[in-house]
């Protein structure tokens, strides 16, 4: 299987959390230094808290099902203290 395909599962096993407060992730790339880059999608594009969501799961699940992944990036973070931010409403 290749090495696309092993993120894309790894990243459905986490999809349902995502998805339970308006959000998803969709594969930009996966560079020759095997990082793969993500673009955050829904709710997850604008909440204060994606680098702790793409930290502590996204990235954890990736490198738990495929160890040849040297890192996780994301090509849209949005910063904690931006003023644009905005958490899901299930979290307000």
């Amino acid at each position: 299987m290749d090495l696309l395909k092993r993120v894309e599962i790894a990243l459905d096993t986490i999809r349902p959390y995502l998805e339970t407060d308006g959000g998803n992730v969709s594969i930009e790339e996966i560079t020759p230094e095997n990082i793969v880059r993500l673009r955050l999608l829904g709710s997850c594009g604008s909440c204060p808290m994606s680098i702790m969501t793409l930290k502590a799961g996204i990235e954890q699940a990736i490198k738990r099902a495929v160890p040849e992944i040297t890192g996780v990036e994301a090509v849209n973070l949005t910063d904690i203290d931006d003023p644009a931010a905005v958490l899901p409403e299930r979290l307000q």
